[in-house]
C-alpha cells in the first residue's frame, strides 16, 4: 500500500513527481472542487504543479492557497469537496508527499486512501474543452480570523515562536501579534530549507529554554514543517512533553471526553473519560465525529472538533498563549499527575515485516501489552522506516522493565527473520 497514516511520503525523486500527477487526477475524479496548498520545501512548488496538472486535466476547479499550513488548507476545504496538501510535515528535508483532506478537515481515512490508490492507474482525462480551472484564494486570513474569534488573551504577554522555516511562518506570527503577544520570532521565514530538524522534539530545540528565560517570556510555541503540530515550553524554559500538554489543554478547556492514541500516557485517564485509537490523526478525527470534546496525540497534534477535525498547530499556539495569559503554565504542569514514560525509535529497513513477525495484525497499530502498573507499545511508524517503542510505568523501575520487555520482543522478531 502506497499510503501511510498521513498520506504519501517518500524521498523526493522522479517517481514522486509522476505519482503526484496521478494522485491529483484520481482525487479530481471524485471531487469537482479542491483546495490546495503547499509547505515551504524546495520541492513543494514542483510537486504542486504536478498535482494541479492532474486535477485540471480531470476537470476540477482548484482553489490555490499557496504556501499555507495544513490546518489552513483544511479549513479552506470546508468550502470545497476535498483538500490536498503538498507536505512531508515533520519529516526530514529530502522527503515530500501528498495528503488528502475531507471537508470537515479530517485526513482521508484508510478506506478512502485505499479507494484512491485503486484509482491511480485509471484514465480520468477530460477533453480540451472540459479542462479545470486554477483560482487563487485568501485562505490564510480566513483561518486567522476564525481562530481570533475563539481565542482571547486576558492581557498582553511575551512569547517565543519558532516556526522552523515551515508553513506556519505565514500565519502564526501575524496571528499571535494581533492577539496581543509580543513575539521573539525564530526561523519565521519561508527560506525553503530548515534551520533545524523539522520535528519539534526537545532534542531539536536546545536553544529555546534559554531564550525564554532571557526574554522573560510566558511561554514558547514551536511548529513542524506544515504547522499541524505545536509543541511548547513553559515560562521556566522547560520543554512540555506531549502527554502533559494534552492534559493542560484538557484541563483548561474543561473537556470531559477525550480521544487520544494508544501511545499516550495513562495519566490522562485520571482527569477525563478517554477513548484510544491507533496512532495517527486520521484515527483520532474519525472517532471525534461520533464522540469526544477534544482530541490529541503526544506527538503534538491537537484537534478542536468545534473548529475543525484537522490537527491545528496554529490554533493550539494561540490557545497556549491564552492559557499563559491566565495562569502560570509551570505551576499548572507541576500539579498534574505524572508517571515515567519512555519512547525509543529503531531504524528498520522493513518495519511491516518485523511487525508481522511479532504477530501484529496491522503493523502501524502495533502490539500493546499492559498490566496494572504499566504498559508497552511496539509499532511501525506510519511515516518513516522505523519501529517505535513506548513504555510507561507507575514507577521509573516499572517503566524500564516495560521498555526492556518491549525491546526483547523486538529483538526476537528481528532474529526470526535472519
Amino acid at each position: 500500500m502506497l499510503f501511510g497514516s498521513s498520506g504519501i511520503r517518500q524521498e523526493f525523486g522522479p517517481d514522486l513527481v509522476d505519482l503526484a500527477f496521478r494522485i491529483g487526477s484520481a482525487a479530481a475524479a471524485g471531487a469537482s472542487e479542491i483546495a490546495l496548498g503547499r509547505d515551504t520545501r524546495t520541492t513543494s512548488e514542483l510537486l504542486e504543479h504536478s498535482v494541479v496538472s492532474g486535477m485540471l486535466a480531470t476537470g476540477a476547479t482548484v482553489y490555490s492557497c499557496g504556501i499555507a499550513p495544513t490546518p489552513t488548507v483544511a479549513y479552506a476545504t470546508g468550502s470545497a469537496d476535498a483538500g490536498c496538501m503538498i507536505t512531508a510535515s515533520h519529516n526530514p528535508e529530502p522527503y515530500n508527499g501528498v495528503k488528502l483532506l475531507n471537508p470537515d478537515g479530517s485526513s482521508f481515512t484508510v478506506r478512502q486512501q485505499a479507494a484512491l490508490e485503486e484509482a491511480l492507474n485509471g484514465t480520468h482525462w477530460k477533453g480540451w474543452d472540459e479542462m479545470g480551472r486554477l483560482l487563487p484564494i485568501d485562505a490564510i486570513d480566513v483561518h486567522r480570523e476564525a481562530i481570533l474569534d475563539k481565542v482571547s488573551l486576558s492581557h498582553p504577554i511575551r512569547a517565543v515562536l519558532d516556526c522552523g522555516n515551515g508553513a506556519g511562518s505565514v500565519t502564526t506570527p501575524d496571528l499571535l501579534a494581533e492577539a496581543g503577544v509580543a513575539l521573539t520570532g525564530l526561523n519565521c521565514n519561508v527560506a525553503g530549507k530548515f534551520a533545524r530538524p523539522s520535528e519539534p522534539l526537545e532534542s531539536n530545540l536546545p536553544y529555546i529554554g534559554e531564550i525564554v528565560r532571557r526574554r522573560g517570556a510566558a511561554c514558547a510555541v514551536v511548529h513542524d514543517g506544515d504547522a499541524d503540530r505545536m509543541m511548547a515550553f513553559d515560562e521556566r524554559g522547560r520543554y512540555i512533553d506531549g502527554d502533559r500538554l494534552l492534559m493542560l489543554f484538557v484541563k483548561y478547556l474543561d473537556c470531559k471526553r477525550v480521544v487520544t492514541t494508544v501511545d499516550a500516557s495513562m495519566a490522562i485517564e485520571e482527569i477525563a473519560d478517554v477513548r484510544r485509537t491507533p496512532v495517527g490523526d486520521s484515527f483520532v478525527s474519525e472517532e471525534l465525529i461520533s464522540w469526544g470534546d477534544f482530541g490529541g496525540e503526544p506527538s503534538g497534534s491537537w484537534i478542536f472538533p468545534g473548529h475543525s477535525l484537522c490537527p491545528d498547530g496554529v490554533y493550539a499556539a494561540a490557545l497556549l498563549c491564552e492559557i499563559a495569559s491566565e495562569c502560570s503554565i509551570a505551576e499548572e504542569l507541576d500539579r498534574m499527575p505524572r508517571y515515567t514514560l519512555l519512547r525509543r525509535s529503531c531504524p528498520v529497513p522493513d518495519p511491516r515485516q518485523v511487525m508481522a513477525a511479532m504477530g501484529a495484525e496491522e503493523p502501524a497499530h502495533g502490539i500493546r501489552f499492559e498490566d496494572e502498573d504499566g504498559w508497552y507499545l511496539v509499532r511501525a511508524s506510519g511515516t518513516e522506516p522505523k519501529i517505535r517503542i513506548t513504555a510507561e510505568g507507575r514507577t521509573p523501575e516499572k517503566a524500564e522493565e516495560m521498555l526492556e520487555a518491549a525491546s526483547a520482543a523486538l529483538k526476537r522478531a528481528r532474529r526470526s527473520l535472519e
